[in-house]
């Protein structure tokens, strides 16, 4: 089959796409939607998508080296990428610093990066990747900067939009259907 964008992709950015390695996203309002729940002890609590769940293994399963990047010092966030078994990096106070470190530590540059982000701690790293997309619902002072913008919130489906953009870029998409069974 070949390679069939999501509705809204744009098509000059579809060779970018066929060229990333390495994903990065931003946790809260980009794989949550954003809201921080607290119990009476002050203990944090989030949702997330498990569509996008499946995205980012299926982004390690062909190839693309996915990670969570947060400035908060979140264990919700740490216990997800542990349950995916992704790398994670919490209190990250330099997104982009953090960004070339992985860059280094894989030996690929930045046009090799996607990063997902929905906020000012994400604009560093948005302007310095090869493609960077924001969440539906992102502020819009990232919005109008990014290459892309998805069709579904942070915490709704927009990681997995990126996910599978990436898949259809990187002609993965036959392999992926065929181990669903189609």
């Amino acid at each position: 089959m070949p390679y069939s964008p999501l509705p809204g992709f744009p098509s000059h950015l579809h060779a970018i796409a066929g060229r990333i390695r390495l994903a990065c996203f931003d946790v809260d309002g980009t794989l949550t939607d954003g809201r921080l729940y607290y119990d009476r002890e002050g203990n944090e609590s989030k949702a997330y998508y498990v569509q996008d769940g499946l995205g980012l293994k299926l982004l390690q399963q062909h190839g693309i080296h996915p990670v969570l990047i947060t400035a908060r010092n979140s264990l919700s966030a740490q216990k997800r990428g542990a349950d995916l078994g992704i790398d994670t990096q919490i209190a990250v106070g330099d997104k982009l610093a953090s960004v070339r470190a992985l860059c280094e530590t894989h030996g690929i540059g930045l046009d090799q990066v996607a990063f997902m982000g929905d906020d000012l701690p994400d604009l560093a790293p948005l302007c310095a990747v090869g493609l960077a997309v924001a969440p539906a619902n992102a502020h819009p002072w990232i919005a109008e900067r990014v290459h892309w913008q998805t069709r579904a919130d942070g915490g709704r489906g927009a990681a997995r939009e990126l996910c599978d953009v990436l898949l259809a870029a990187q002609g993965q998409l036959d392999a992926v259907l065929a181990r669903f069974g189609t």
